[in-house]
């Protein structure tokens, strides 16, 4: 059983840091007491709250709160798992951990991504959102807890990111300092969908978010559900998820009681349903510090983070707003493995410890203890080519010039130059024989994250792949910013998803890296920089899809996440352009039907798909508005 919590929940940070577990245990058994809460809502409800209070009475101690999904009771017996800091326990704060509404321990009903009701007034006892639930926690706290300094800070990775993020709208005035982490903004294009399309990797995470509780526990009630997928486990996920045949199968075999998952096969496209529970519209007025932080190799919640912190950035003047995007996957930074590196790329020594003590410590202690630290800049992110740190007062920022990608023949790509704009290019794609997403042979996972570097050799050698490439840099070029395909296409079928890789291109005498098995060359291998997928029937609206017309030729534009990233002298780009991407995300059958959710196996089609001379990649800096894109802005800026 340990184990197999262990497998689910491996955000639960537990690994190796500056300082041991036991070490942090013992520290926290002689400097702190340790008490329980039940802390009332405005609407009568209690929510359970782990509270740990620095035995030194002298002293009055800023708040520091997790408000979370995955069971405060982790955080009992003195056992923090570096959640946060080392450094920030150290340090002296009141430390809170709290289950959210309908979660273990807690009273009420869980939402996910419960929508966010404007206006937050504490004597409307009927309506109640994240926001609410914080402020009157809050409340309950600088009243209740002695030694409190008044002031109070919220951080939290991935599901509690969104939580931090959720308390940010009419916001309690103690609220000085909130650090969303890997936060989700959107479950459409976080997380269980990438702009729509269905990440069918997650298919064993529904389990934890789709089962209301019937009491008060400590204990996963969920587990059950999870054993069907992991106990006998199988050895090729690939095999598996095709084997399943179209979703509707997950449906009638395994989520048929998941409320969850009955949501998203009810609300395919971008309707009332999701536009709701997006977070960003209500990112407005923020008034106090803001830390978002994210991994740029972050397979769940990249999107996240970016867009949280250009939302504030557009819509909120007095909060002072940062960001952070370091060489992490999905919560990398609260974890010290000695040196740094996602699955076998190596990226320097101890930067995860770095961040802990020169950013995040510096964050809260400033804005809650008032000590003299020298400002962070407005954007602290790290340029995963030359594999630094870098500063700037803006992002993106204007002083990196930005890219255009044409594609040419024999699988040219040239840099700002345009090709033969009236050159085709195609291949046929069969979802019953999908690109695999990674390279590596993987079981049954429950969120994919290596293969975000991962090398694509293996995909640029497929003949439903189109692989453009440059010739060899005499001069390093560096990305820095957004990035827009902008694809002209047509399709024998009436629909189709689009994905588009950046990748570096190593130089064939480029070195081996310790970490990794002598398997693993380095010399002319092809790591994934950034990669995102687009169901190409969004390509004019989320929220009201359209097949192709076979043979005609359209336009599918669509955004893909940042980056920051330095292609070296002697490396080249690359552009991969396929339409499927399994099993991190569902087949599109290529037939247009209404409902994917809802196929049947005989509406699975091979499809001719064109590309045309006349598309480009445009990366850097800003990139312009989409149909879709512009219609999203519009919601979200009301």
């Amino acid at each position: 059983m340990k184990h197999l919590i262990y497998l689910v929940f491996a955000f639960v940070f537990t690994c190796t840091t500056a300082f041991s577990q036991d070490a942090d245990s013992l520290y926290m058994v002689q400097h702190y007491d340790l008490k329980e809460y039940r802390i009332p809502m405005r609407d009568g409800i209690e929510l359970f709250t782990v509270v740990y209070t620095p035995k030194d009475k002298g002293s009055d101690f800023p708040i520091l709160m997790n408000r979370t999904c995955y069971n405060a009771s982790n955080y009992t017996d003195y056992q923090v798992s570096r959640y946060p800091s080392s450094y920030l326990v150290r340090d002296g704060y009141i430390l809170v951990y709290q289950d959210v509404r309908g979660r273990y321990m807690s009273d009420g009903t869980f939402d996910n991504m419960r929508p966010n009701i404007p206006g937050n007034d504490p004597k409307n006892k009927k309506d109640i959102d994240e926001s609410s639930d914080t402020w009157d926690t809050i409340e309950w706290l600088v009243k209740n807890i002695p030694n409190n300094n008044g002031k109070v800070g919220m951080y939290g990775i991935s599901y509690p990111g969104f939580y931090t993020a959720a308390a940010l709208p009419d916001a309690h005035p103690a609220l000085k300092a909130s650090s969303p982490q890997a936060p989700i903004s959107d479950f459409f294009f976080d997380d269980f969908h990438h702009q729509g399309a269905y990440l069918q990797s997650y298919t064993a995470a529904f389990a934890v978010f789709g089962y209301q509780k019937e009491g008060r526990t400590r204990e996963p009630w969920y587990m059950d559900k999870i054993r069907r997928f992991y106990e006998n486990p199988p050895a090729d996920g690939y095999d598996f998820h095709l084997s399943l045949g179209p979703l509707k199968n997950i449906t009638e075999d395994y989520h048929s009681d998941n409320f969850f998952w009955q949501q998203i096969i009810s609300h395919p496209n971008y309707d009332e349903f999701w536009q709701k529970r997006n977070i960003l519209p209500h990112l407005k007025d923020v008034d106090h510090a803001v830390l978002t932080v994210g991994g740029w190799f972050d397979a769940e919640d990249l999107y996240g983070p970016l867009n949280i912190y250009k939302r504030i950035e557009s819509s909120s003047p007095k909060a002072q707003n940062t960001i952070v995007m370091g060489p992490w996957d999905h919560g990398g930074w609260a974890r010290e493995r000695g040196k740094t590196t996602h699955n076998h790329i190596y990226f320097g020594d101890s930067i995860s410890t770095h961040y802990q003590k020169e950013v995040e410590r510096r964050f809260f202690n400033h804005h809650l203890k008032g000590t003299a630290e020298k400002p962070l800049p407005e954007a602290y992110m790290f340029d995963t080519g030359t594999k630094e740190w870098k500063s700037f007062q803006q992002w993106p920022p204007e002083s990196i010039a930005p890219v255009s990608l044409y594609f040419g023949e024999n699988g040219t790509l040239s840099l700002n130059t345009p090709q033969d704009e009236k050159a085709v290019f195609e291949y046929v794609s069969d979802p019953a024989k999908p690109v695999p997403y990674t390279s590596q042979t993987e079981g049954l996972t429950f969120t994919p994250r290596r293969f975000m570097s991962d090398d694509q050799r293996q995909a640029s050698r497929r003949p439903d792949v189109l692989t453009f490439v440059t010739p060899p840099l005499t001069d390093p070029k560096t990305i820095a910013g957004e990035i827009m395909a902008k694809l002209k296409v047509s399709m024998t079928g009436s629909d189709a998803d689009f994905i588009v890789k950046l990748i570096d291109v190593y130089p064939q005498d480029h070195p081996q890296y310790d970490h990794n098995p002598k398997n693993v060359v380095m010399g002319g291998y092809q790591q994934l920089v950034r990669s995102e997928v687009f169901r190409g029937r969004f390509r004019n609206s989320f929220e009201t899809p359209e097949p192709f017309v076979p043979g005609e030729i359209d336009d599918v534009n669509f955004r893909l996440q940042d980056v920051l990233h330095t292609f070296k002298e002697g490396h080249r780009i690359m552009i991969q352009i396929h339409s499927t991407w399994f099993p991190y995300i569902d087949r599109n059958p290529q037939k247009y039907v209404d409902n994917i959710y809802e196929a049947e196996a005989s509406d699975f089609i091979k499809s001719t798909i064109r590309v045309y001379g006349n598309s480009v990649i445009e990366a850097g800096g800003k990139v312009g508005e989409t149909p879709a894109i512009k219609e999203l802005e519009g919601y979200i800026k009301g």
